[in-house]
């Protein structure tokens, strides 16, 4: 296809994954991030030591740190940045973005200060009402080294849907399109809260069949808020439902996971996180979850159990007993 401009709003390990990928799709790609310090770093190395550390970059990336300079003349901005910066970040973009070109939000989560959905947040701060979402399996570590990857875009104009499907389409890496935008968003976001509770299960020592149990249940919580705010039950069973679910339960790269099973052997949350480099993307969104949960009258025993660890009201053991020892019921998809 034409060779296009891509601006990607955020140098973390997705970002630079997804820019890495645009560049071998034949795009001149632009990586914005926070600090020209760290960002002289990564030019002189040519390695994201901090956020992709082991994969070597193209010499074709361009890194700035100015918003005006990242985003001119682009055809189609990225906006990957974490949750909890994401509305920051949008702002200093604002105005910066030419009018014709495509954004698409790769980010997972919600704002936590309005509970948006982050496509709405973004709409709302740049003044645009057609922000796609990109979401689905995708680790950053294996997408930086060409591991098959299958994701979904979704957009309401199903003519961008397929511009953003074909820009970053390649051989290891297949886009889907969709119309459901707020379907793809909760399932990025709500799969993270349930990836806290997989990794406790772990870290507890329990096995096969309580992993098992709590995807399943947890898929069944994703769905039922989704179907509350307006999304459509099928996409819950595509890549950005349960595909992105397991990989996250599942996956040694999951930081969600990881974090649980953490929190599984007794560490405390404190801990943890002054450990990390990168973002935990459930431990701040499951507030907001839960928030939205009681907003729209939906049960989401498992997301409500996590928030209890993480509020340091419930011990890991108590929340997985406490789960074990509710009113037995009928299965029912959905219920």
């Amino acid at each position: 296809m034409e060779q296009k401009k891509i601006c990607v709003v955020g140098d973390g390990g997705w970002g630079t994954a997804l820019a890495m990928l645009l560049q071998a799709n034949g795009h001149t790609v632009t990586i914005w991030g926070p600090s020209e310090d760290y960002l002289t770093e990564v030019r002189a190395t040519g390695e994201n030591s901090r956020y992709l550390p082991g994969v070597k970059m193209p010499a074709e990336l361009r890194w700035v740190s100015d918003p005006g300079e990242a985003a001119a003349g682009a055809d189609c901005v990225v906006l990957a940045t974490p949750s909890r910066f994401y509305r920051d970040v949008s702002v200093l973009f604002a105005g910066c973005i030419p009018e014709a070109a495509d954004v698409v939000s790769v980010a997972k989560g919600f704002c936590e200060t309005t509970r948006c959905r982050l496509t709405q947040t973004a709409a709302e701060v740049l003044g645009r009402r057609d922000v796609a979402a990109l979401s689905g399996p995708s680790h950053a570590e294996e997408v930086s080294r060409g591991i098959p990857t299958a994701v979904v875009i979704a957009a309401e104009d199903q003519e961008q849907a397929k511009r953003l499907q074909m820009l970053f389409t390649s051989p290891r890496f297949r886009v889907y399109t969709s119309t459901d935008i707020i379907g793809v968003e909760l399932g990025g976001a709500v799969k993270n809260v349930l990836a806290l509770a997989i990794g406790m299960s772990d870290g507890l020592g329990f096995g096969d069949n309580s992993r098992a149990a709590l995807i399943t249940r947890g898929l069944a919580e994703m769905a039922r808020l989704g179907a509350a705010m307006g999304g459509q039950p099928e996409t819950f069973a595509g890549l950005s439902g349960i595909g992105d679910l397991v990989v996250t339960c599942t996956s040694r790269h999951s930081r969600n996971r990881s974090v649980g099973e953490r929190l599984g052997r007794g560490e405390s949350l404190e801990a943890i996180q002054a450990s990390m480099k990168q973002v935990a993307e459930g431990v701040w969104n499951c507030r907001v979850v839960l928030q939205l949960a009681a907003e729209n009258q939906v049960e989401m025993p498992i997301c409500e159990a996590v928030g209890s660890v993480l509020e340091g009201k419930t011990a890991a053991t108590d929340a997985v007993l406490m789960l074990m020892g509710r009113d037995s019921t009928h299965e029912q998809y959905g219920e």
